[in-house]
């Protein structure tokens, strides 16, 4: 007789989404921990006892050893599990915001603010690998919630870091910096399984990535559009208070509001992405020009709110456009991408400084806006490969 078998249905492999969860809770207070300097900027100059031109150069140091750290990190840890990378970065956060809370000057302030720029620019780098390792085949989930991250940091973040700044001292919106990246540290450690390093990470798949000219067309165009955010942003605060001063908490939390919709439209529109590149860099021109031409409350509200729109939409487009243009080196070409990002806050914030002492605020709103047009039209040109 011939034999019976029993065929079972194998259920269905159900993958946590908290790993990923914890990776943007990460990154939320990495950068709530980056942009602490605009939300209490005119507090922390006049403490410190420099201009608020010279302050914004917190933003800048941060900026500085990010864009030393990116390129190398993987080429000076090649096999080390990027989950306790992750985790040891986001504790020398924590550390970085306790140096600035206990800075009895200027010199020790940017000395954390330094080490703060190691550890956001390596768990960038190495972030949306883990998450893609832990979600796999969905990097439009990893990117976006990475850039969600981002604007829960500065919907909740900068206005509350504001608000606790103006209440009770900027440096005890420092100390609670400290303490959420810690959490953020536990979080990841408890969450994301263990990540083993790409077999040819470091200098070899560097070297690779560079030889895309695709790809560095691309990373230019990184550098222009976040250069015209950061020659702008670190002032944000000084070019609500131009027009409207008893308002510049909930402007500052509407910027993030529009940044949380942003992060929301890219991710849907993903599959579009060389128009959505191309678009992303034109809406946060029109909000600064906006913000440098408002005269009233109503007309600066639209251009806060776009100025939120068009950069959140900016980190989502451009992680899924660099790993999808240079696929076989991703962690490389991420590295390249914060890299770029950490280049142009050092140039815009220190050339943006430069003008908002020598001219006023409307000169780094429109120096922002006009290198963000020239990355719309940089991105317009270049094709991106299908999946």
């Amino acid at each position: 007789m011939p034999s019976l078998t029993t065929t079972q249905s194998t259920p269905p492999v159900v993958v946590s989404r908290t790993p990923v969860v914890a990776l943007g809770f990460g990154i939320a207070m990495l950068v709530a921990s980056e942009f602490l300097p605009a939300s209490v900027l005119p507090a922390l100059a006049a403490d410190i006892g420099v201009s608020e031109g010279t302050a914004g150069l917190a933003v800048a140091a941060t900026a500085i050893a990010g864009a030393v750290t990116a390129p190398t990190i993987a080429m000076v840890l090649p096999r080390i599990d990027r989950r306790l990378v992750l985790v040891s970065l986001l504790a020398a956060a924590a550390l970085a915001n306790l140096a600035v809370l206990a800075a009895p000057g200027f010199a020790v302030l940017l000395a954390g603010r330094f080490l703060l720029g190691i550890a956001i620019a390596g768990f960038w780098t190495f972030a949306f690998g883990a998450g893609t390792h832990a979600v796999p085949a969905r990097p439009a989930l990893v990117s976006a919630s990475l850039a969600f991250g981002v604007s829960v940091a500065t919907v909740l973040g900068v206005p509350l870091a504001s608000l606790v700044g103006d209440e009770v001292g900027w440096r005890t919106a420092f100390g609670g910096a400290a303490a959420l990246c810690g959490v953020a540290a536990l979080a990841v450690a408890r969450t994301l399984p263990p990540v083993p390093a790409h077999p040819s990470a470091g200098f070899r798949m560097m070297r690779g990535a560079v030889a895309n000219r695709r790809l560095m067309a691309g990373i230019a165009a990184v550098v222009l559009v976040a250069f015209g955010n950061f020659a702008a942003y670190p002032y944000i605060r000084i070019a609500i208070e131009r027009v409207h001063p008893s308002n510049d908490t909930w402007l500052l939390l509407l910027w993030g509001l529009g940044g949380v919709v942003g992060t929301i439209v890219a991710g849907a529109l993903a599959r579009w992405l060389r128009p959505l590149a191309a678009v992303t860099p034109i809406v946060l021109a029109l909000g600064l020009v906006g913000a440098a031409a408002a005269g009233s409350l109503p007309v600066l509200t639209v251009a806060i709110v776009l100025w939120g729109l068009g950069f959140n939409m900016v980190p989502v487009a451009t992680q899924i456009w660099v790993t999808r243009v240079e696929a076989a080196r991703a962690e490389s070409a991420m590295a390249l991408q914060v890299t770029a990002f950490q280049v142009a806050i050092t140039l815009g914030s220190g050339a943006g400084g430069a003008l908002l002492d020598g001219s006023g605020i409307r000169a780094p709103l429109l120096l922002g806006a006009a290198t963000a047009t020239v990355a719309g039209f940089v991105w317009a040109v270049i094709r991106v490969p299908r999946t």
